[in-house]
């Protein structure tokens, strides 16, 4: 099969799922390896850039999902219903920051960090798709772990974990003395 008809097969799966797909399963589908879907996607990608597209190819982690270009969305919210828009408080992103530095992680273990209950927070984080439950921790009660999802790297801009941001060891200490004042101010209320 010629390089120009995979890349149109690749190009309907990825319109046609309107979700990411994982590479593997993409290469499946033409039956070719990783590296050589991962180069076809990269050429896709290329030339929507060179012919001015209003599509991309947006990358999450080992999957690839076909999307509008952000400079569209003004135009396309002209047509199509505006998408709901989240207010993310302090609690909910200090909440989402454990979640995506500690996953998998607990609702005691983030109420341990945070010093206080996360219910609301955490059911509101799954509410707008950020997190999920992501399994059951080994241990007596089996708690939920929870971990960040597809649409958190969306919202976020990111491809995958590993490019947020990493905190030096003297944010990390500042982090803790502000949370060391916080509570010691919340028990002499």
């Amino acid at each position: 099969m010629d390089r120009q008809k995979e890349k149109a097969i690749l190009e309907a799966v990825l319109f046609t799922m309107g979700e990411s797909v994982e590479v593997e399963r993409l290469a499946a589908v033409i039956e070719e390896d990783k590296k050589t879907v991962r180069e076809l996607l990269a050429e896709m990608k290329a030339e929507y850039e060179e012919r001015a597209c209003g599509m991309t190819l947006m990358e999450l982690e080992d999957s690839f999902q076909m999307c509008t270009k952000a400079e569209m969305y003004e135009y396309l919210i002209k047509i199509a219903k505006t998408p709901r828009k989240y207010v993310l408080t302090d609690t909910l992103l200090e909440t989402l920051s454990i979640v995506a530095y500690k996953q998998p992680i607990t609702r005691a273990e983030i109420e341990k960090i945070r010093g206080v209950s996360c219910d609301h927070a955490v059911n509101r984080l799954v509410e707008f798709g950020l997190i999920a439950e992501v399994g059951r921790m080994d241990a007596p009660g089996r708690p939920l772990l929870f971990g960040t999802t597809e649409e958190f790297l969306r919202s976020f801009g990111v491809k995958s974990l590993e490019e947020l941001p990493e905190l030096s060891a003297v944010q990390i200490e500042e982090f803790k003395l502000q949370a060391e004042q916080e509570a010691s101010v919340q028990l002499d209320i």
